[in-house]
């Protein structure tokens, strides 16, 4: 508690201290200069900084400059061997949390490739019979695909048509897989 004190005092006697001055001229209300913002008082309606010495303490450390801030900010780690990035871990666990159930849960596959494998030589006639029967090829072409394996039969279709396909494939003799 003491240091917390401390290091409170220590911001107080930063924030009251005057800025070097300047021969630059005075900035204007609405347009600062070099980052200087004008004291705005600004009212707090939370009731856990009731006290007037903490509505102070927000008042001064809201008319700091960017530089002014950071340096309180270092001081303050410094000073209580605390981190800013101690306090970050709780909310970049909750992005994750999201993406991690989505990755446990992969999305179901619903589009298949048949392909044929190998086709033995005592098998090609029916193998042929059964490829012009599920695709419409004409003779030579059901022929061709055949010959030079493995080659796709189907490509996207349904699980329940890939099963049919293999089924009827592997029946006649032909090494067949379905991706």
């Amino acid at each position: 508690m003491a240091m917390a004190s401390t290091a409170l005092s220590s911001a107080l006697s930063l924030l009251h201290a005057k800025p070097a001055t300047t021969s630059l001229p005075r900035p204007h209300p609405f347009f600062p200069i070099h980052g200087r913002r004008p004291s705005v008082a600004v009212a707090c309606t939370s009731t856990a900084a009731a006290s007037p010495k903490v509505l102070e303490l927000g008042d001064a450390i809201a008319g700091l400059t960017l530089e002014e801030a950071r340096g309180l900010v270092d001081h303050l780690q410094e000073r209580l061997g605390v981190s800013a990035a101690a306090f970050a871990p709780a909310a970049a666990v909750a992005a994750p949390a999201g993406a991690a159930a989505e990755a446990e849960a992969p999305a179901e596959q619903t589009e298949f490739d048949v392909v044929i494998e190998e086709v033995p030589s005592s098998a090609r006639i029916a193998t042929i019979k059964v490829v012009r029967a599920l695709t419409n090829l004409a003779l030579k072409d059901a022929k061709d695909l055949i010959e030079g394996l493995p080659k796709k039969l189907k490509e996207a279709v349904g699980k329940d048509e890939a099963e049919d396909a293999k089924k009827q494939l592997e029946a006649v003799g032909a090494k067949v897989t379905v991706a």
